[in-house]
C-alpha cells in the first residue's frame, strides 16, 4: 500500500498481525476477539460489556478451533 505526498509515493507498513481466537460471551451474548500474550502460551481477555475474564491456556498439541463459547 502507498501514499500519495508531494514528493512522489510513501510506502507504509502493513498491519503487524496478531494471534486471536474468537469468543461469545454467553454472559452478555457478545462476540470480542482476544489474542495471544507475548510467550504465546496463555490466552486471556474480558468481556466487553461486564468485564468479565476468560483465560485459555494453549496446550502443547494445540486446536484446530479457533472460535469458542465462554460461558
Amino acid at each position: 500500500m502507498s501514499k500519495k505526498s508531494e514528493g512522489g509515493p510513501v510506502q507504509t507498513e502493513p498491519h503487524s498481525k496478531r494471534d486471536f481466537v474468537g469468543v461469545t460471551f454467553s454472559c452478555c451474548n457478545v462476540y470480542s476477539r482476544i489474542y495471544l500474550d507475548s510467550g504465546k502460551s496463555l490466552v486471556y481477555g474480558w468481556c466487553p460489556r461486564c468485564g468479565a475474564r476468560i483465560e485459555i491456556t494453549i496446550s502443547p498439541d494445540g486446536s484446530k478451533s479457533r472460535f469458542f463459547t465462554a460461558d
